[in-house]
């Protein structure tokens, strides 16, 4: 009796760490297909503070945070060729990704929207 209470224990933690749900198995494989540059998805950044959209980017691209409020983003432009932005994030930016699957489009769609109203006017000056 003895020796069967840690086989069982044994045989109980065996039998859930075997069982993956669904779930997670779904996202691993969604974020391996973007990834991949299979998936069309839009991100746009905005300003919490004043609820403004700052930008917005449409296309299929592989979406990194690097952790230092820094997002890199890099896009298939054609076969074999890529861009790589990055975004810089603020205490007052935050960030959205939409998964726009399922559109039957170019697999190398790339949209990239500037919003000039959100950059201010500025002059250069030369001393020449």
């Amino acid at each position: 009796m003895k020796k069967l209470i840690p086989l069982l224990i044994i045989l109980v933690i065996l039998f859930f760490c075997g069982c993956d749900r669904e779930v997670y198995r779904v996202d691993h494989n969604l974020g391996q297909q973007a990834d991949n540059f299979n998936i069309e998805r839009q991100i746009t950044v905005f300003n919490t503070r004043t609820d403004t959209v700052l930008f917005q980017m449409t296309g299929v691209f592989s979406l990194q945070n690097s952790g230092a409020n820094e997002l890199e983003v890099i896009c298939e432009v054609g076969k074999g060729e890529y861009r790589k932005h990055f975004i810089y994030l603020s205490q007052d930016t935050t960030y959205v990704v939409e998964d726009l699957g399922g559109a039957n489009v170019s697999q190398y769609h790339y949209e990239l929207n500037f919003l000039p109203q959100m950059i201010g006017t500025f002059t250069i000056i030369s001393d020449d």
